[in-house]
Parts: C-alpha cells; structure tokens; sequence
C-alpha cells in the first residue's frame, strides 16, 4: 500500500497534466481555423463542402506620417528654446545643459510632430565643488557638475508653423513629479 503522500502527489500530477491538455486545446481551438471548406471524406459524401476560414482579430493599420530626421531636429530645437526660455520652467527644473539622447519622433496623427528626449537639467547651486587638482594642488574652476537631473521631455508641435502644442518634463523616470510648459 503506497503512503498517503504518494497518492496525493500522483493525484496532484494528474490534474496538472489535465489543466495543461484542457490549455492546449484552448489555444488549438483558438489558433486553428474552422472547418467549412473542406471536400468531405467518403463517409460522407451527401453533407457538402466544408471551408477553412481563420479566426483571427483583425489589428487596424495604424497611418503615421514618416518624419525625417532634420524635421525632427528642427522640432527638438525648439522645445530646447521654449524650455530655456521659459522662466517657470528654470525655477522648477533648472537651466537646460543639453539633449543626452533622442528616444524617438514621429508624427502620430496627421499634422503634429511628437517628439521623446532625454535632457540634463542643472539648478543654479553655491558653486563651491570644484574638481580637485592632482598631487594636493588646489582646487580647479572646473564644477564638478552636481546638481544636475536629467528627465524625459515628451512634446509635440505643429511642423508647418513650429508652434508648440504641448510639452511635459518627467522626473525619476516618469515616477516622479512631471513638469508641464504652459503652451
């Protein structure tokens, strides 16, 4: 006579490999075409015709307008020039050192440009770090550049005008507090 454990392990197996066999089916079913257009086999040759048509969701195609590089430059300049004109954007975020990477562009609906970057933000501090000199020397003019935060700049503008539509700032990776440009 096998323990109880073994009885209830075996039993546990079972319905595992039934579950899995019940899922297979499920996904077959719902990747496997129906049956209306296939010839009959011989049993059955007065019922017609059966065909296969598939079961599938039709995806929408999605129209987006290609944009070119230098379009998307051209728009990336001017949220930089907006951002650093923007003197609520400075008090908040800090001066705009530069564009570190361009994340993406393109033009999701007809007439707008959308455009992702990462910028590098730096508040105005005491200036007092400064990168030392080697072998005890000192101290250099150089900052060391502290206080610096870079966050993701999502925008989008009008191509034909440049006319900014909307800009947002993220901070912490999107997590944080966002900082959205009065347009």
């Amino acid at each position: 006579m096998q323990p109880l454990s073994m009885n209830l392990f075996s039993t546990i197996q079972l319905a595992i490999v039934l579950l899995g066999l019940i899922a297979a089916a499920h996904i077959i079913e719902a990747f496997a075409p129906s049956v209306s257009s296939l010839p009959c086999s011989q049993g059955f040759k007065g019922m017609g015709q059966v065909s296969f048509t598939p079961k599938r969701n039709r995806i929408p195609a999605l129209s987006m307008v290609k944009v070119s590089e230098k379009e998307a430059k051209v728009g990336i300049d001017k949220v930089v020039n907006a951002l650093r004109k923007d003197k609520t954007a400075n008090a908040e975020l800090g001066k705009l050192v530069k564009v570190e990477n361009v994340l993406g562009f393109g033009s999701p609906t007809p007439g707008t440009l959308a455009v992702r970057f990462n910028a590098s933000f730096q508040k105005g501090g005491m200036g007092r770090a400064s990168v030392p000199l080697p072998f005890g020397l000192g101290q250099s003019k150089v900052s060391e550049g502290r206080g610096v935060m870079v966050g993701q700049v999502k925008a989008s503008l009008d191509p034909k005008t440049g006319k900014l539509l909307s800009c947002s700032v993220f901070r912490d990776l999107g997590y944080g507090r966002s900082f959205d440009l009065k347009v």
